[in-house]
């Protein structure tokens, strides 16, 4: 293998490299998002029904959770300079091919071939921008990948709102293809790939391995974006696609350890902090995912705001992780422990879901949230490159991109894991509160009775006949009801979520790390 030092680039060239590498993250992520607000829009052009465009989301996710795990072996194959601008390439035309789309399963199609070509920018970008830094200046490395990391879910529905309001769906996908070639070019001009041992010849290449990861991840990850749909174990296909991904897991875990040439190489799961490693991705990828989901959806769905307004309200909180990543970057240069970082982030990230839990109401206004929001930036902005350093500080050589692609894969899922488990938690809270809240109104108590003839009272005044306007009163009552239940429902989201990370602390404390040592998280990576 290439000496590490030998890919360490300076001044311009270090440069390109970098905006290249931020640019393709930043494409794949924004287009994890950057649909959601255009689904409506997407259903009625093409005539599909609600669950059937889901699928552009579904389809998407399940490209890019299958192809994470295999990067680091595909790079080795086909030497990553070409795997790279072939993933942007491949992006870049599944992009033009879904703008052009002429039906919903062209579409999602189209959208699951983007999602492997995506999936593969991810773990590469931030192995080719560490590798590009000499070793102490590896952390400020980090910060910059994870710019794109933790602001690209955020900058998704304030951009395809506006698309969306002010062009139409397929510029959604069009805008990716200037940036797509002119990343494609400055790869192939600029990145260079590390000498890596020889290829694996055809018939020792790990087709079963493949196989058996894509039924694996493919099968959870529609368990987990589509389970609520279909009513979870009410369906047949689901319950059979749980039994898939579980035997999946089993047959694929027994065929990576026994196998001579893996696919994904989990020996390195032996080490500790990996393992805790991926645990905390996988949360924190619940908490970025899940907090970038719930928020649009509780201000557009019970305040009234619009797709723009929603999506604008999340970017002070992405400046703050802007302003963050390098400061977090200086302190792990300067022997900061990563478990004390990741245990502060986590805090304040209690804090801030501690915080929406007690300003939510059904009619908070847009300055409620503003200091909240900040405190979500700097939550995320100490965790992200925290948990990067603790999961690879004790890994070494091509252990590094190994351990990288599972944290990248934890990350992800815990995105999907996240919005699944909100969705099923909120409607289910919401049947709840709701059934709590009637049992309030009985239509026999006097307060009752004076707030039903007050608005009937108020409705006649407009016009209307006396039993028009009792039956109005009722409604009104009945959507009151609906509203603060949903209301109660986010609440608890915020609760259990801000719970989930303090719960954490004590056990990221207890990790074996590099107290007083500097960090060089990239050291080696292949």
């Amino acid at each position: 293998m290439l000496q590490q030092d030998s890919l360490v680039e300076y001044g311009a060239r270090r440069a390109i490299i970098t905006v290249t590498a931020i640019l393709c993250a930043l494409l794949e992520i924004v287009d994890t998002t950057i649909v959601n607000v255009a689904l409506n829009e997407m259903r009625g052009n093409l005539g599909a029904t609600l669950t059937e465009v889901a699928w552009v989301i579904t389809a998407y996710a399940i490209g890019n959770v299958i192809i994470v795990p295999m990067t680091s072996w595909l790079s080795q194959q086909f030497g990553r300079r070409n795997y790279y601008a072939a993933s942007v390439i491949l992006f870049t035309v599944c992009s033009f091919a879904c703008g052009n789309a002429n039906g919903i399963w062209e579409l999602v199609f189209f959208r699951f071939l983007q999602g492997i070509g995506g999936g593969a920018l991810l773990v590469t970008s931030q192995t080719i921008i560490t590798e590009s830094y000499p070793p102490e200046k590896r952390s400020m490395a980090q910060a910059i990948y994870g710019l794109g990391v933790i602001i690209g879910p955020t900058l998704g529905p304030p951009l395809g709102g506006y698309i969306v309001d002010n062009f139409s769906w397929p510029y959604i996908f069009y805008i990716n293809i200037p940036i797509g070639v002119i990343a494609t070019l400055l790869t192939l001009q600029f990145v260079r790939s590390p000498k890596y041992a020889e290829k694996k010849a055809l018939h020792e290449v790990d087709w079963l391995g493949i196989a058996l990861l894509a039924i694996t991840v493919g099968s959870l990850q529609y368990v987990l974006e589509r389970g609520h749909e279909d009513d979870w174990l009410n369906s047949n296909v689901i319950i059979a696609l749980i039994v898939s991904s579980i035997l999946g897991l089993f047959f694929f875990i027994w065929r990576e350890l026994t196998y001579k040439f893996p696919i994904v190489e989990l020996r390195v799961l032996k080490n500790g902090n990996l393992r805790v490693g991926t645990i905390l991705s996988f949360i924190m990828g619940f908490g970025l995912y899940g907090s970038t989901f719930i928020i649009p959806l509780y201000t557009q769905s019970t305040l009234g705001w619009t797709a723009q307004q929603s999506g604008a309200l999340m970017i002070p909180a992405a400046l703050t992780t802007a302003v963050m990543m390098p400061l977090i970057g200086k302190l792990l240069q300067r022997g900061v422990p990563q478990q004390y970082l990741v245990s502060a982030g986590m805090l304040i990230f209690f804090v801030y879901s501690f915080w929406g839990y007690k300003i939510i109401s059904p009619d908070t206004g847009a300055d409620a949230f503003f200091w909240m929001l900040i405190a979500r930036g700097i939550g995320l902005g100490l965790l992200f490159i925290p948990i990067t350093a603790l999961s690879l500080s004790t890994l070494s050589g091509k252990q590094i991109g190994e351990g990288a692609s599972f944290t990248g894969m934890m990350r992800q899922l815990g995105g999907s894991f996240g919005v699944a488990a909100i969705s099923t938690f909120l409607s289910r809270q919401n049947m709840v509160h709701r059934s709590a809240l009637v049992t309030h109104l009985d239509v026999n108590d006097a307060a009752v009775q004076q707030r039903v003839i007050a608005m009937q009272h108020s409705f006649m005044s407009k016009g209307m006949t006396a039993d028009v306007a009792l039956q109005s009163a009722y409604k009104a009552i009945d959507f009151s009801v609906t509203k603060q239940a949903s209301v109660l429902s986010y609440m608890d989201v915020f609760l259990y979520i801000g719970l989930m990370f303090l719960i954490c602390i004590p056990f990221v404390l207890m990790v074996r790390g590099n107290k007083g040592k500097k960090v060089d998280i990239g050291e080696a990576m292949h």
